[in-house]
């Protein structure tokens, strides 16, 4: 009888040592396991949040704007490629030439920073939108782009200079190049032979998009902007190109604070509804938060 007690006290023992070793695997499992990924903050599919585009996205917040249309006196190693006085000045949108349009529409790098971390778009994108649609303001005075209409291009074209293996660089060049498919009118494209060469694009039979905001050549040698002030507009400069679409939406005498002519002016960018509808989910996006 004794035996038998021993045999259960035992094997109770055991149960519940065993038990505890279980409870104490589970809660270092638990302890270790990695947490939810953080969300990014970008725009989803068209359609999600905000419906089908049926005029014009909200106006976003107001960049504050710190142009230099001067030199700041930056010299010897700061201001070489790479230094850390060229870099917070490429993040803040100033290029490298004082007077130029994006020098003298530049935001702040405090704004530029704070609204990335919001919107989840690279500061150095984000400050050529706000740039851009700061100098429409001056050269197309009834225009009324704001700087998340372009945004939203740039998320659609090209998810702002980051498609593939691109990046946006501190100088505003989205590297690798960005070379759109070529425009043979196969599947859903248009068939467009070559206009430039190949000169743009590296194509001489067929034109290709280019750049961040997806240009075709001869759109490009129509509207091209050299906001950096170089002598060479650029559609793989990130500002080049924002300047340029800005140019390119607010032509015509469109105010893009109207229904019609924001829904114009997106079509003339790419003659699709769903685009349109991609372009404004994301434009509103970007006002929203």
């Amino acid at each position: 009888m004794r035996r038998g007690l021993t045999a259960l006290i035992t094997t109770v023992a055991v149960v519940i040592v065993l038990a505890l070793a279980a409870a104490v695997w589970a809660l270092s499992a638990l302890l270790s396991a990695p947490g939810p990924a953080p969300l990014e903050k970008q725009p989803g599919p068209a359609g999600a949040d905000y419906g089908p585009a049926e005029g014009a996205p909200a106006l976003p917040a107001v960049p504050v704007v710190d142009g230099a249309t001067a030199d700041d006196g930056t010299s010897g190693e700061d201001a070489s490629v790479g230094g850390e006085g060229q870099a917070a000045r490429a993040i803040a949108g100033e290029p490298h030439t004082p007077g130029s349009p994006a020098a003298e529409f530049a935001v702040s790098a405090e704004w530029a920073q704070e609204m990335s971390t919001r919107t989840g778009i690279g500061a150095r994108a984000l400050s050529a939108y706000a740039g851009a649609a700061e100098w429409a303001k001056s050269a197309y005075p009834t225009c009324g782009i704001g700087w998340n209409t372009i945004a939203g291009i740039g998320w659609v074209e090209s998810h702002h200079g980051t498609l593939g293996e691109a990046a946006v660089d501190a100088d505003g060049i989205a590297r690798p190049k960005i070379i759109g498919v070529p425009l043979d009118g196969e599947g859903a494209t248009a068939r467009i032979p070559d206009t430039d060469g190949g000169a743009l694009d590296g194509d001489a039979e067929y034109d290709r998009a280019v750049g961040p905001l997806q240009f075709i050549p001869q759109t490009w040698e129509r509207y091209k902007v050299d906001a950096r002030g170089t002598g060479f507009a650029d559609p793989h400069s990130i500002d080049d190109a924002a300047f340029s679409t800005a140019r390119y939406l607010c032509s015509g005498d469109r105010d893009l604070t109207q229904d019609d002519d924001w829904m114009a002016a997106v079509f003339a960018y790419n003659a699709s509804q769903e685009y349109a509808d991609s372009v404004f989910t994301a434009a509103q996006y970007y006002a929203d938060v």
